[in-house]
Parts: C-alpha cells; sequence; structure tokens
C-alpha cells in the first residue's frame, strides 16, 4: 500500500508539474507578430556558433547593421545579439554567455546604452533576458537589471507574471506553442519602408552630461573580458538621429577609446563616406535605418574591420558558404515581400 501511494503522489506531483508548464508556455509573449524584438535574443541559439564578429547592444545594432553584407562582400560571418533598449549590464553578461558557445575575433558594441546607469524598465528588460538560456550569466543580467518593482522569481516562473495574459492570448500563442517563427537575418531585424528625417528635435540642456560609473564599470569588464580572451572590441555610434548624441558624450567615448586602445567609429560623421541619405535610408524619421540605409554602412563597417583586423575572407569555406546561400535566400525572399507589401499601402 505505502509503495502504491508513493506512486500515486508521484504521479500527481508530474502531472501538475506538467500542467504547470504547459500554462507557462502558453501565457508566454511569443513575440512573432507583435514586438518581434523580444525574439531576437532566443534566436542566437539555434544558430551555427563560428562567427567572427559579434554585435551587441540596443536597436541602433539590430536595425542598422546587416550581416548579411558583411559576407556578401567580406566573407565576414556575424551575428548580432542585440534588444530594444538593451543595457550596458545586459550586453556584457550577453557576451559572456555568447563565449560559453564561441570565441568571435571581434565584437562591436553601439556605445548609445552608456547613457543609462541604473535599471530602467520590466517590458525591455523582458525582451532582453527572457530569450536567454540560463546560466550564471543569465542570473546576473536579471540581478542588474531588476527594477525595485520586480522580483527574481518571476523570471524563474514567468507565469507569476503572464498569469493574466489569459484575456490577451491569440492563435499564435497556440501556433507557436513549441516552434518558433524567425524574426531576424541573423540578428538583423528588417525594414524597406521610407520615412524621411525631417524636424528632428534638438537635444536637451542637461544638468550632468558625464557617464555614470556603473555604465563605466561595464564598459571597462567589457573590454576586459575581450583583452582575457584576444577578442577586439570596437565601439560604434549608429547614424540615428534621434535620441541625440551629444558633442559631450562623443568627446567621453573618443577619450575611452584613445585611453584604451579600440577602434571607434561615429557614423553619425560619416553621411558622405557611407553615401547615407536620410530622405531615403530611414523607415522611421531618422531613428533607424532601413534596409538601404543599414546596407550602406554596413558595407563601410566591413571595410574598416578587414583594414584594420585583416579578417579572413571565407567564402571559399564550402559549408559555411551553403549556410550563406540559404540565408542570403531568405533576406531577399523578405525584401521582395516587404517591397510588394510597401507598394501595396
Amino acid at each position: 500500500m505505502k509503495r502504491k501511494r508513493i506512486i500515486r503522489t508521484a504521479c500527481s506531483v508530474l502531472v501538475v508539474a506538467f500542467t504547470l508548464f504547459m500554462l507557462q508556455r502558453l501565457l508566454l509573449p511569443k513575440y512573432v507578430s507583435d514586438v518581434v524584438e523580444g525574439r531576437l535574443i532566443a534566436e542566437y541559439y539555434a544558430e551555427e556558433k563560428d562567427h567572427d564578429v559579434i554585435f551587441i547592444g540596443d536597436c541602433e545594432v539590430y536595425e542598422n547593421f546587416s550581416p548579411k553584407i558583411l559576407w556578401e562582400d567580406y566573407g565576414i560571418n556575424s551575428y548580432i545579439r542585440g534588444s530594444a533598449q538593451q543595457l550596458i549590464w545586459q550586453s556584457y553578461y550577453l557576451l559572456e554567455d555568447t563565449l560559453r558557445y564561441e570565441k568571435p575575433k571581434v565584437v562591436v558594441f553601439n556605445v548609445l546604452a552608456m547613457k543609462y546607469d541604473e535599471p530602467q524598465n520590466e517590458a525591455y528588460n523582458r525582451m532582453s533576458l527572457e530569450g536567454m538560456k540560463w546560466s550564471m550569466a543569465k542570473v546576473k543580467a536579471i540581478q542588474a537589471s531588476m527594477t525595485d518593482e520586480e522580483h527574481f522569481l518571476d523570471y524563474v516562473f514567468p507565469i507569476l507574471r503572464y498569469h493574466s495574459r489569459w484575456s490577451s492570448l491569440k492563435a499564435e500563442d497556440v501556433e507557436y506553442l513549441f516552434t518558433d517563427r524567425k524574426v531576424s537575418h541573423n540578428g538583423y531585424y528588417m525594414r524597406v519602408d521610407v520615412k524621411p528625417a525631417k524636424d528632428v528635435p534638438e537635444g536637451k540642456m542637461l544638468a550632468d552630461y558625464r557617464f555614470g560609473e556603473n555604465a563605466y564599470q561595464y564598459l571597462d569588464k567589457m573590454a576586459k573580458l575581450c583583452r582575457d580572451n584576444d577578442i577586439k572590441l570596437v565601439l560604434v555610434k549608429a547614424p540615428s538621429l534621434y535620441p541625440y548624441w551629444y558633442d559631450e558624450w562623443e568627446r567621453q567615448i573618443e577619450d575611452y577609446a584613445k585611453q584604451n586602445g579600440l577602434l571607434y567609429i561615429n557614423f553619425l560623421e560619416l553621411k558622405e563616406e557611407t553615401g547615407l541619405d536620410y530622405d531615403s535610408d530611414t523607415y522611421d524619421g531618422g531613428l533607424h535605418l532601413n534596409l538601404s540605409g543599414a546596407e550602406k554602412i554596413t558595407a563601410y563597417l566591413g571595410q574598416a574591420l578587414q583594414d584594420e583586423y585583416h579578417l579572413t575572407d571565407r567564402r571559399s569555406e564550402e559549408r559555411l558558404s551553403k549556410i550563406w546561400a540559404d540565408k542570403t535566400a531568405a533576406y531577399e525572399q523578405d525584401r521582395r515581400k516587404q517591397e510588394e507589401e510597401t507598394e501595396k499601402q
């Protein structure tokens, strides 16, 4: 009898655990039709881990750089580990996480995140963190990112956070219960539509233009992690016209790059060299580039990386070329589909 009770209890526990697991899978946001940026971090884990260049940062990387161009023009295999409003400590721990799988030759970090020195917003935190696989890097990233209203257990058991999503469930929540739909191209979020940059607001005067100690601490940690792993760290400022990039911020990054022997590229200053046209190369009035703009500045970046670090052109590698042939086909299909949809509007 005792053995039967133990078996019944164990079965009951398994049924409850399975039910909670299924409910949690159902209630978790799927990020496939709305706010697709929430899927970007998770997509990395299904990739072959053999990248020469890894991008980390916020929307100024995943909407402004195209890994397809780095491959097509220079034979550089790259991936973007970007997410919406990715804070610098999240970038650092994503880099730690990446090094569990591979060691790139170059890491490119977009410096806009230096403007934030403390946790900001739970919704953006979750888009950056929930897609990470569990590791100490994820644990530390959550601890560093939580606002005062957040709780660590809500990340461990997301059902505690999303239990009220019952009223907003859609068909896609069932369709993508155990399957995913890719929303990016090696982390790049493609947009082909055009909205010229007009009447871009000037930056408001700030009380203090100095980047915070916490931001600098994580930039130091990032630089050290790259040095310790013989990785070249490259700092970039994407050519987004807004949020405003202050001259005082620019001088601080220039000084940091010089003091630490880092390559720094500010694309806001390279409009002529890249051929960027804010009348045709942005889809949202200058906040982010569209496909034509992203391809222009990526081509410039690729040449800079080749000139500075002499990265190997890998287009002769049969296996990698086959992978990129499939990726390029998907990229061009997405381009054509978006162009057709744009023409219909």
